[in-house]
């Protein structure tokens, strides 16, 4: 069952968002918001997989508002103002639903995210991991991650032989997504594989090409694991 709450200054938008996921059998709307303040307040608390989130809002407009959330969440965005889809694609999002949609449009939107909740969830042993990035989920291997660097609200991903993703994660966040026995935070801009460490001197570790800085912070985790 996908968790949801849908975002909205219009009761009516709401409403209408609420009818259709009563007939949805894998969506559970579980609250609906006027205010984003109260919208923040409740997620800080209460995670859920899926936004529906109308962009045109009276203090924050909603893709302003969705880059502030740290926690890996789909969004399907909604507005009346067709200007808006690009901008929205730009954050990654699910789905742009313009209004007035129709059922069949809102249930389109709907397996779409089923369709990457089941993609991002659908492992027993975790091998890889699946982040949002240039319009599409991209799955990579963990053997194939070189380097994890934090770029102020984006993350890059450096991997073997392959093109490095950029993608708008946190580094708290990309870590909760790791198996903590294989990788390790070494700075608050690096995140490293533990086997792939070729030395340690001086207050940097080489990995693969890359010479990293240990932070200070991370020191004493660091040296009871390569001691």
């Amino acid at each position: 069952m996908i968790r949801a709450i849908a975002i909205d200054d219009e009761p009516l938008a709401l409403q209408v968002i609420a009818h259709f996921c009563e007939q949805i059998d894998f969506v559970s709307l579980e609250k609906t918001f006027t205010k984003q303040s109260e919208a923040l307040k409740h997620l800080k608390k209460f995670p859920v997989d899926l936004l529906f989130l109308d962009i045109q809002m009276p203090n924050k407009n909603g893709i302003d508002f969705f880059k502030l959330l740290e926690n890996d969440v789909m969004v399907i965005f909604t507005t009346a103002h067709s200007e808006y889809a690009v901008e929205g694609f730009n954050v990654n999002a699910t789905d742009y639903l313009l209004k007035p949609f129709s059922f069949e449009r809102f249930e389109v939107a709907v397996q779409k995210a089923r369709n990457e909740y089941q993609f991002k969830n659908n492992t027993s042993v975790q091998t890889h991991l699946m982040i949002r990035a240039d319009y599409k989920l991209n799955r990579i291997e963990f053997e194939d991650i070189l380097l994890i660097e934090g770029l102020d609200d984006y993350i890059q991903i450096h991997l073997k032989n392959k093109t490095k993703i950029v993608a708008r994660l946190s580094m708290k966040n990309i870590l909760g997504k790791l198996p903590e026995t294989k990788f390790l935070r070494v700075h608050r801009s690096f995140i490293i594989p533990i086997n792939k460490v070729k030395t340690i001197q001086n207050k940097v570790i080489q990995v693969a090409e890359f010479s990293v800085p240990i932070g200070e912070t991370y020191k004493e985790e660091i040296l009871k694991i390569f001691q």
